[in-house]
């Protein structure tokens, strides 16, 4: 599989070598030769024009202040501020699902900010189609930019041969768990998803939080739910399987993944008001020492790694077990990152063009030194355990090294129509029992109508 190319190739091997120069926009100097004791200078204009002060919007899902890429992000742009004092760059941190809904009003009104947050492939593509976004195509072969992505990671924010974002992140999806709430509930790591069945109930029965979830922001669910189908469905290939008429979302791996999916439900493995918390405030439940386990992608990692949880090596991490005998656990949930996207109709094009290639070109480096390199979609090359990257970090790695292939996320592969039909659907799960079949013969009636 093409992923699985690129994650080999890329995790740990990265020379930041371009990482620490400077960008394509020259420091300004509007200074001149205006008082020189030359008379010759003094009769010459030779002063420079000062430059035109301009503001660049930076629309991204980083509001975290504890997150390393808030830190990071902020640091890169507070030195090319420095470096540019003519250029302010404004940010507007979001959470990934109310930067989505933002970005869909921007686009309506052709009011897309200088630089925004688009994810890969089907999510991508009615933005592209409505020509919103300006090719990168040249930005990219400036400073090496280019070269310090995985091989083949772009392919993924690319149509009709033109490159239209950058991405941050190439991830897998897992489970985090806690150690000391692992061992206080007396539960091993599943092997299978009975297993984990059996933890939750177990857990939930001593008081201890199974599971946490931020279901307001409903991909987080769909995300969980699609490694689960990777599982039933024997391996990857479903929603591929489905688009070209081989499979249908009535068939019995979907009607199993749901199933399988209500079980987690209905055995407490999930917060009371999973649906009411937001990515960050379901994330904090664990980095506070409240659950047990965390399936997320491996983007979480720094986050986690910073955490008063961590502390000690008390978090661990584990592959999504089989279902019902069925799967690989080698086989991932595959997450080619979020990624951003400058405005073809920015006021300030060329100076945002430069800018995102100078932070781009600076993003593994600072990523590496606040401890947030684990998934990013650039090479790292660095010592990972002598920067004082956690045991639980080393471990997502070598879960890297050990995938066998994998699936896209629903929304990454489905038209938005089709998805959001999953997306409820899903989210109704952990509000009330519903009949499998009913929910998937609901999901295929939308993919008929939404062809």
């Amino acid at each position: 599989m093409k992923w699985f190319g690129m994650a080999m190739t890329g995790v740990l091997a990265f020379s930041l070598s371009a990482c620490g120069g400077g960008g394509s926009t020259p420091t300004n100097n509007a200074g001149g030769d205006a008082g020189t004791a030359d008379p010759a200078a003094a009769s010459t204009d030779t002063k420079e024009p000062a430059a035109e002060n301009i503001t660049i919007t930076f629309q991204n899902i980083y509001p975290d202040a504890s997150d390393p890429k808030n830190q990071m992000m902020k640091k890169i742009v507070d030195q090319y501020q420095k470096d540019n004092p003519n250029v302010t760059i404004e940010l507007d941190s979001l959470n990934t699902d109310q930067q989505k809904l933002k970005l869909k009003t921007q686009a309506a009104s052709k009011e897309v900010p200088d630089i925004t947050v688009v994810n890969p492939a089907a999510q991508m593509q009615p933005f592209v189609d409505a020509d919103l976004f300006a090719p990168l195509n040249d930005m990219v072969e400036e400073n090496g930019l280019k070269d310090t992505f995985q091989s083949g990671i772009l392919d993924y924010y690319t149509f009709d041969n033109n490159l239209y974002a950058l991405p941050d992140g190439n991830n897998i999806g897992v489970v985090y768990y806690n150690k000391k709430l692992m061992e206080q509930g007396g539960v091993e790591i599943p092997t299978t998803f009975e297993e984990m069945i059996e933890a939750i109930k177990t857990l939930k029965s001593k008081g201890i939080q199974p599971m946490v979830l931020g279901e307001k922001d409903t991909w987080t669910g769909s995300f969980l739910f699609m490694n689960i189908l990777l599982r039933t469905n024997g391996g990857p290939g479903f929603l591929q399987d489905v688009l070209d008429g081989k499979k249908t979302f009535e068939d019995p791996a979907y009607v199993d993944a749901i199933t399988a999916f209500q079980q987690l439900v209905d055995a407490g493995a999930f917060q009371d008001g999973a649906t009411s918390f937001d990515y960050n405030a379901g994330e904090n439940l664990f980095k506070t020492g409240t659950a047990a386990m965390y399936y997320m992608g491996s983007w979480a990692t720094g986050g986690i790694e910073t955490a008063e949880v961590s502390k000690d090596g008390n978090v661990g991490v584990f592959q999504f077990p089989t279902v019902n005998g069925k799967g690989n656990p080698d086989e991932f949930m595959l997450a080619p990152g979020s990624a951003f996207a400058i405005s073809k109709d920015s006021k300030h094009l060329e100076e945002t063009k430069a800018f995102l290639n100078y932070f781009m070109l600076n993003f593994p480096k600072e990523a590496f030194e606040a401890k947030g390199a684990v998934g990013i979609a650039q090479n790292v090359d660095g010592d990972f355990a002598a920067a004082g990257y956690s045991e639980m970090a080393m471990n997502v790695l070598d879960l890297f090294k050990k995938v066998q292939g994998g699936d896209l996320a629903f929304d990454n592969t489905m038209n938005p129509a089709v998805t959001q039909v999953h997306l409820s659907g899903t989210q109704s799960l952990f509000v009330e029992k519903k009949d499998a079949a009913a929910v998937a013969k609901e999901l295929q009636a939308a993919y008929e109508e939404n062809k």
